[in-house]
């Protein structure tokens, strides 16, 4: 009888067909394995070659320090930036609209209505940071669709704008979500470090540089009208080498995988760019893109849906190159007769599931997101073919198609890197064949006696 998951009896180990099973993960073993050298030497050096390129690039494109004018729907009516302050509802009531204290910092009690033409919800709104800090106001909203519906003791964020006359004038601008959102990513945090320990507590000072990325440099970038995918490329390669190798280590797990994502990168660039030429996607359909072009002009609303596109590709990326490279390793480690061809066939069928389940995860996330726009169609009784051809569900499309692709080719790709180097050349030829012929009947046995068992 043989364990399900140790060694049998005699002290030889377990042949790799009973490994390859039909799931997927990201286990890490501690047991040395014979690498290729050779191939080890050219991944690393493509992989130097490639972050020297990136550096450049980088250089090449680091935003420029000009300052942009604020576009006018975030302006104040003064031409200034938005600013806001903390407020808490202390009372919340219907009644006449027209005070003369609406929106004005005061003290005591607020100034009744002149008259009672029309009725709204009245907010009086205890101020609590900026100069009125101590002070009052009152918020007059007129019930309607999208108007926010406000409740006593609830915290919310104040526009503060000045009037013609030089006064203060406060109005509603958001829900105050700073505590609830920091109790939420500190749970979030809290669990992925203790489930997944140092290696989680990496993932997400990973995560960390990914934000700095796109803040500090791909964003700059895009409003400096800089090209979008050398753009895109570039961050996207930033974030592939500093959340890989935090997450997982430097080894040359890592780096199969590592080489493998960027090159499945560069495809879902390419087929970006391709599939967005063809279908003439503009991006106009939704409203965010429409800004971005009507008052920042030159940024290129294509660009950023390239960009989108690229940077979207790498999070499901990263999760099916690392899996293969992981697994590769794994399975030549269980079996160290194996062949290159056998260890690369039974890790493949680890990346069809993974593919077949990922697949769904893309199509599916990005029909989440669209729901409302999904809705808003199934009542306007248009044709199914208009639905599907329209810019903004043919976008969601176009994406899902492209990430679908770049999926597929990272797996056989990533696959064959990590193959190479954790198996030499010298391992599982004709005479460790012959080997394993040999002890054949033996190895029949004893999955003879594991389905006894």
């Amino acid at each position: 009888m043989v364990e399900p998951h140790g060694n049998p009896p005699d002290g030889t180990k377990p042949s790799l067909d009973s490994y390859a099973g039909h799931g997927h993960g990201h286990g890490h073993s501690d047991t040395p394995v014979p690498l290729g050298p050779v191939a080890a030497k050219v991944v690393v050096g493509l992989l130097v070659a490639i972050a020297i390129a990136v550096i450049g690039g980088a250089i090449a494109l680091w935003p420029s320090q000009q300052s942009v004018d604020i576009p006018l729907p975030f302006q104040t009516s003064g031409g200034g930036a938005v600013s806001t302050e903390a407020g808490t509802i202390t009372s919340q009531s219907i009644g006449p609209c027209g005070s003369p204290d609406a929106g004005r910092p005061f003290t005591g009690d607020p100034t009744p209505a002149v008259n009672d033409s029309y009725e709204c919800q009245r907010s009086i709104v205890d101020i609590t940071t900026g100069e009125d800090a101590g002070k009052r106001t009152v918020l007059e909203i007129a019930p309607g669709p999208g108007q926010p519906t406000l409740s006593a003791g609830e915290d919310i964020r104040l526009v503060v704008q000045t009037d013609p006359a030089g006064g203060v004038r406060y109005s509603f601008n958001d829900y105050s979500r700073g505590l609830p959102l920091a109790l939420i990513v500190g749970v979030f945090a809290v669990v992925i470090c203790i489930v997944a320990r140092w290696r989680g507590f990496r993932a997400l000072v990973g995560l960390l540089i990914a934000f700095a990325v796109l803040v500090v440099f791909m964003l700059p970038a895009l409003l400096d009208g800089a090209p979008a995918i050398p753009v895109a490329l570039v961050a996207g390669a930033v974030i592939l080498y500093a959340v890989l190798y935090l997450a997982h280590g430097v080894n040359l797990r890592t780096s199969s995988a590592l080489l493998g994502t960027l090159t499945s990168m560069a495809v879902a660039a390419a087929l970006s760019y391709v599939a967005i030429r063809m279908t003439h996607l503009t991006g106009l359909s939704e409203e965010q893109n429409t800004a971005v072009q009507t008052y920042i002009g030159n940024v290129s609303v294509t660009g950023l849906l390239l960009a989108g596109f690229i940077i979207g590709s790498l999070g499901v990326l990263n999760d099916v190159t690392i899996t293969q490279a992981s697994a590769a390793f794994e399975l030549a480690s269980v079996d160290e007769t194996a062949s290159r061809r056998e260890i690369f066939t039974a890790t493949m069928r680890v990346g069809r599931d993974h593919i077949a389940s990922t697949v769904y995860t893309l199509v599916l996330a990005y029909a989440g997101g669209a729901l409302p726009l999904l809705l808003l169609f199934s009542v306007a009784d248009r044709s199914i073919q208009d639905v599907l051809t329209g810019d903004s569900v043919a976008i969601e499309i176009v994406r899902s198609a492209v990430g679908g692709v770049a999926l597929a080719l990272s797996v056989p790709l990533t696959t064959a890197i990590a193959v190479l180097l954790a198996r030499p050349i010298n391992v599982g030829g004709p005479s460790n064949r012959a080997q394993r012929r040999a002890t054949a009947p033996t190895r029949k046995s004893r999955r003879s006696g594991r389905h006894s068992a």
